[in-house]
């Protein structure tokens, strides 16, 4: 294994599914604006890094990487080695969250995503004024 390769691999070891700054950050904004949630919530589909149970609202905090943001100007040609690996990982992520969000519609959910960089970290502000702008609605219509 190259040096490269080698470096590569112990990066991308250490890349964790749940608990990253962005997704840590939109949560304990969140709470500090009283806005009370589940971290990770196992009981739906898609596990919800940010599941506000009482408005039924779903929040996905996605890499930019694993789940292709903008994938057909950027990603696709930026992914140079092992391309048979990765472009299908990579889609099969995308459809899955398709199917993730059209199970958790079906369950009566909102589901919102959000980019981790060019959304959470570039204006956190925003994130959760669209979280709470969902909850207002939900609760005009109670």
């Amino acid at each position: 294994m190259t040096e490269s390769k080698k470096y590569r691999s112990q990066m991308m070891s250490k890349i964790k599914s749940t608990g990253g700054k962005s997704e840590t950050l939109l949560a304990k904004t969140l709470w500090h604006n009283g806005i009370r949630y589940y971290k990770n919530y196992k009981e739906l589909p898609g596990k919800p890094d940010i599941a506000i149970t009482k408005y039924k609202i779903a929040v996905f905090v996605d890499g930019e990487f694993w789940h292709g943001y903008d994938w057909k100007n950027q990603k696709k040609k930026r992914i140079h080695t092992n391309r048979d690996y990765w472009i299908p990982k990579i889609e099969r992520n995308m459809e899955r969250d398709k199917e993730v969000n059209q199970k958790l519609h079906d369950m009566g959910w909102c589901v919102l995503r959000f980019w981790e960089k060019h959304e959470v970290m570039k204006d956190l502000t925003l994130c959760v004024e669209k979280v709470k702008e969902v909850i207002r609605q939900k609760n005009k219509n109670c």
